[in-house]
């Protein structure tokens, strides 16, 4: 892998960018974040020793995300930008900035700084590698899939 693409992996699904800034990590995708939350997400979560009220908020559209606190994600450190439940943290965490755009497909999320230094072949390797993750997850939350 390169520089800022650190690893892919399959099992368990994961997508790791040097995140890191010298003394702290970017974090920018734990503000005013909307990420759902699949009930595995969920049951994770609460083997941890957290209340669902801990951590869940469900939006208008009846889907649970992660709650904000302060306007960020409720597990994150803003001292150090690091997220408090890494090991543990849901699956459209483990798999950003690698998104579902509506009538597009998979694609990448913009808001994240290291997606613009990211190779087409990098791009094309986690879509591969990881499409079938978000088809599972946008299945889970939406209720239909997307082919792979």
């Amino acid at each position: 892998m390169g520089k800022i693409l650190l690893s892919v992996s399959t099992n368990p699904p994961e997508l790791r960018l040097a995140c890191n800034l010298g003394h702290r990590y970017c974090a920018k995708c734990c503000y005013d974040t909307e990420m759902p939350l699949t009930r595995e997400d969920i049951a994770r979560i609460v083997s941890l020793g957290y209340k669902i009220s801990d951590f869940v908020r469900v939006g208008a559209d009846g889907i649970p995300r992660l709650k904000n606190v302060n306007g960020h994600c409720v597990f994150l450190d803003e001292d150090t930008g690091k997220c408090k439940i890494y090991p543990w943290r849901p699956l459209g965490c483990r798999l950003y900035p690698l998104i579902y755009i509506d009538g597009v497909g998979p694609g990448f999320d913009e808001y994240c700084p290291l997606v613009k230094l990211l190779s087409d072949e990098e791009k094309n390797i986690i879509i591969r590698k990881l499409g079938k993750h978000l088809s599972k997850l946008i299945k889970a939350i939406y209720g239909y899939g997307l082919e792979y």
